[in-house]
């Protein structure tokens, strides 16, 4: 079973320079088959592996779409967890 949550860690070209944004995983899925996860805006959106590949998916018409991300699972929230979005 997929992993409810990500973290996507996104890259300059350095390796440098990190940004980490959290997604959590959507009913859709990816023209690969795998889900399809989003962050709590919808701008990020992400087809992630079971082998944690991630293939990002455009949600705007001039999206420039960064070559050096990476996703690192994060635990499933506890039941009745206050500080979960799911809760």
């Amino acid at each position: 079973m997929s992993p409810l949550r990500y973290e996507l860690v996104f890259s300059d070209d350095t390796g440098t320079t990190e940004d980490v944004v959290v997604v959590e995983r959507t009913p859709l899925t990816g023209s690969g088959g795998h889900p399809v996860y989003a962050d709590p805006t919808g701008i990020i959106r992400a087809e992630i592996s079971d082998r944690d590949e991630v293939r990002i998916l455009a949600t705007g018409a001039h999206q420039e779409v960064s070559r050096q991300v990476r996703a690192r699972a994060l635990p499933d929230p506890e039941p009745g967890d206050p500080s979960s979005a799911a809760a």
